[in-house]
């Protein structure tokens, strides 16, 4: 079945013009654009939408020159404006780990967007371990961020820096944690299993699925708008020292790396929300039933229309994710960098362990009074289509278990004595009428 972009397909597809290894590099290559073109494009939509949703709540209206009525352009000039500044490094500076930070931080949150499923059967890295890949390599940013502070030779950066850090690290704990709820609940690390696991009703997502993931999205939510140093977390920026953290020395270029990084950070941490509570891929009203999964069928253009629906459904939900957090920044008043961690070690840390304790005995309490490990049977979890959706298997074979000789049962067979024994046993119990018809029909 072929799979339109999906890695063996490229692969197979290139490896009949050139060598394997060769068409396994390029397809590498070709997966990479394909996410660097939304990582890059991303970040231009939401600063122009943060400036949008900035002034509309604070009464203004935001930009409406470069480009027309709605100011389409404005994040675009910037990033010309920026390229054409002067990359300065201070005397003080210890320039190499000065110049590499950005770059860093930048790699950092691309990487995480290799494990992010966009589709079914889209998604650049399939890795059975994914969610942990991804927090793994997003915890990797803070070391960016400690080496811009510490490289820059000023203090107000070196503090800017360790401020960061300290909260970064310390968020990642309660976030990975209220990962594992879902996780724990179905019982993988894919990112796609994931999401196929909640396809159908929209009760099938994970965040309606009991009362501990429920809770567990608010809470990762709160700790994934922390993690990605977004306000009312950003204390960075401290206002009383009228710098810009761990980046005042930055200029140009290399300081819209740090920006692009938060921007598409924004939307891996919310694409990691929609992934594992939200559905993922799914529209929760059963449109891959009656539309995607027929298309899906067909192959080829079929496969492309209907993973570019799920594609967008994926991207829509992410994005109205990342329009929480701009409405969050622009409506709370920041914290105090003691308040921060306050609420990280003092509130949301023991709340996260009280969720994943919750939900390692929330099957073992609804098993105690009803008997099933599940609220609804529709619920695809947990006991009731523990795998893949049977929809997905029509059209995905290679979902489909296959079974070895050595594990089909053959059917039960009795020996003849036995069973003329059991006609016997039975036609003695039977009045004289049914004895004779019994024997007629023999």
């Amino acid at each position: 079945m072929s799979t339109v972009l999906a890695a063996a397909s490229i692969a197979e597809l290139l490896a009949q013009y050139i060598d394997s290894t060769w068409a396994y590099a390029l397809t590498a290559l070709i997966h990479a654009a394909l996410v660097l073109g939304f990582f890059g494009v991303a970040p231009l939509v939401y600063i122009w939408l943060e400036r949008k949703v900035a002034g509309r709540i604070q009464d203004r209206l935001g930009p409406t020159r470069v480009g027309g009525k709605f100011g389409w352009l404005q994040t675009l000039a910037d990033g010309v404006k920026l390229i054409q500044k002067e990359d300065l490094c201070p005397e003080a500076a210890d320039r190499m780990l000065f110049r590499v930070s950005p770059y860093l931080v930048f790699v950092a949150s691309f990487a995480a967007f290799l494990v992010l499923p966009w589709a079914d059967g889209w998604i650049a890295q399939d890795l059975d371990i994914g969610i942990f890949f991804i927090l793994a390599i997003m915890s990797l940013e803070v070391m960016g961020v400690i080496f811009a502070g510490y490289s820059s030779g000023s203090k107000w950066s070196l503090f800017g820096g360790m401020r960061e850090a300290a909260q970064v690290v310390s968020y990642e704990i309660p976030m990975a944690i209220c990962a594992l709820v879902p996780v724990t609940a179905l019982g993988t690390l894919s990112m796609s299993e994931i999401s196929r696991m909640q396809s159908g009703s929209i009760f099938n997502w994970m965040v309606l699925h009991d009362p501990f993931c429920f809770i567990a999205f608010f809470v990762y939510f709160t700790v994934a708008t922390a993690s990605v140093k977004r306000a009312p977390f950003d204390l960075a920026e401290a206002e009383s020292e009228l710098v810009a953290g761990f980046h005042t020395e930055y200029s140009g270029i290399r300081w819209s790396y740090f920006f692009m990084a938060e921007y598409a950070s924004m939307f891996a941490v919310s694409g990691i929300a929609t992934a594992l509570f939200l559905g993922g891929w799914n529209s929760g009203i059963g449109l891959e039933k009656a539309v995607l999964d027929p298309l899906r069928a067909q192959g080829g253009a079929g496969f492309l229309i209907a993973n570019i629906i799920a594609s967008s459904i994926f991207i829509t939900k992410g994005c109205l994710l990342v329009f929480v957090q701009m409405w969050v920044r622009w409506t709370l008043p920041r914290l105090r960098i003691d308040q921060v961690m306050t609420t990280c070690l003092k509130y949301l840390l023991p709340i996260s362990c009280f969720l994943f304790l919750g939900i390692t005995l929330w099957p073992l309490a609804i098993h105690r009074f009803t008997g099933r490990t599940t609220l609804l049977d529709s619920v695809n979890v947990l006991g009731s289509d523990l795998g893949a959706p049977k929809a997905n298997q029509a059209f995905r074979p290679d979902l489909v278990p296959v079974q070895s000789e050595s594990t089909i049962r053959p059917a039960a067979t009795e020996p003849a004595a036995a069973v003329e024994q059991t006609i016997d046993d039975k036609q003695a119990g039977q009045a004289p009428e049914a004895v004779k018809e019994t024997q007629v029909q023999s």
